[in-house]
């Protein structure tokens, strides 16, 4: 009774307002998953494509009706009759009826909303989370979030340089006393800023966007928070960063325009150094350009064992690239974001391979969100240990936390917090 009936898909909107492309997929005993798809604004060059329209008429050119049509004609026919059961063979026959290498034909979102939708109708048959259906018995673990509070970059409309500044609490004992921590630290500084008369607007990660004068005065800011809330930094709570830093290179200088700098590789890898003797950063996402191979060599050489390194951009969750950079040494961790690859199959892969190359995973949302909250459940199917599902608002990223309050309640004595123990060799710095 696992065999697919049919697809649907339909054009819905992102948190940003923005056409995305949500599927449907009945099996034919009535099970039924649905599966909403993201888009990202700091993308990878690599990442396989999302499909648009480019109909300035509709959207400004940014309409899937193409991808929905594909979903609807092509792959409803040719996948009808498949057992979704075989999650490894579905994504496999939609790879090859796509036939791109990049997933450019049917679109990405597309063929990953099929895929997703899938695993989340035979969740729907087995009567299950999609969480268990994912673990298929194995142990789990509720992962550490790490939560957007200021934002800067492509993200916000100010003049902070880093893209994301994040709260890591991985020292607390469980996932709701850590989330209950992190929405106490986000309103504490929402305090702050207004008491120091900044703006407390949101960017599209639902991280603060003030206007501060230095990167170094967001990191201040935000362990004055920590502080005012009751918690400890370094004990309680960490740092974490996204610098985006693909956003920041210009004619082969890294441009902080916020604090009229321009950085060799080196010497942005000095200025990381200096915060991390400073700060308790536990966490470097995206340090360098996707394509400065050198100052990834650079920096891992510098600061590996002391901070996680997560190579996004440079990685884009798919296999055979992060294959090619655990061989070249770079980074120790990896963020996971489904629609960079396009199948549920392919991600899983990725993140067996982390664990094998013993580099660390986080499991990510992006910046244009929707209420799916599949993140949730694959974080803690695969023991990530470690999930980006942006800031203590907006409902496209509390979703993704409810939905862990749901998990961990639903194993109740069994539910494991990954915490201080993910961290374990670098938060001792």
């Amino acid at each position: 009774m696992t065999q697919i009936r049919s697809l649907h898909a339909r054009e819905v909107l992102d948190s940003r307002g923005h056409p995305t492309i949500e599927v449907d997929v009945t099996l034919v005993d009535g099970s039924q998953g649905r599966a909403a798809i993201p888009s990202g604004a700091s993308t990878g060059s690599r990442e396989a494509v999302e499909l648009r329209d480019g109909d300035k008429t509709r959207y400004g050119g940014k309409g899937v009706l193409k991808a929905v049509d594909n979903v609807n004609t092509i792959l409803a026919a040719a996948l009808r009759g498949f057992d979704a059961g075989d999650q490894a063979g579905l994504d496999q026959r939609l790879i090859e009826l796509d036939g791109s290498g990049n997933k450019s034909n049917l679109g990405a979102n597309a063929l990953l909303g099929v895929s997703l939708a899938a695993a989340r109708s035979m969740a729907e048959q087995r009567g299950v989370g999609l969480w268990a259906y994912l673990a298929a018995g194995e142990e789990v673990s509720i992962p550490v979030p790490m939560m957007n509070v200021i934002s800067g970059g492509v993200h916000a409309n100010n003049n902070v340089d880093i893209q994301e500044f994040m709260i890591i609490p991985a020292g607390l004992t469980s996932f709701h006393e850590a989330l209950r921590a992190g929405s106490e630290v986000f309103h504490a500084l929402k305090s702050l800023l207004h008491g120091h008369g900044l703006a407390s607007l949101v960017g599209d990660e639902g991280g603060f966007a003030p206007d501060l004068r230095s990167n170094v005065e967001a990191l201040e800011t935000i362990l004055e928070a920590i502080l005012k809330a009751g918690y400890c930094p370094g004990e309680d709570i960490w740092l974490g960063l996204d610098v985006a830093a693909s956003e920041l290179l210009e004619t082969g200088k890294y441009q902080l325009a916020g604090e009229g700098k321009r950085l060799t590789a080196e010497q942005l890898i000095e200025l990381f150094d200096d915060w991390l003797a400073e700060y308790p950063i536990l966490s470097i996402e995206d340090g360098m350009a996707e394509d400065d191979l050198d100052g990834w060599r650079q920096m891992t050489m510098k600061l590996g064992s002391r901070v996680q390194l997560v190579g996004d951009n440079n990685f884009v969750t798919h296999p055979d690239i992060f294959e090619a950079g655990i061989a070249e040494g770079i980074a120790n961790a990896i963020l996971i974001k489904p629609n960079q690859i396009g199948t549920l199959s392919e991600t899983l892969a990725t993140i067996r391979m982390a664990a094998a190359a013993g580099y660390a995973a986080v499991v990510s949302h992006r910046s244009g969100e929707t209420e799916d909250t599949t993140i949730a459940d694959l974080a803690v199917a695969m023991k990530v240990g470690q999930i980006k599902a942006g800031s203590l608002c907006r409902s496209e990223h509390i979703g993704k936390y409810n939905q862990l309050l749901r998990i961990e309640e639903a194993l109740g004595d069994q539910a494991r917090y990954a915490g201080r123990s993910t961290f374990q060799q670098l938060s001792a710095h």
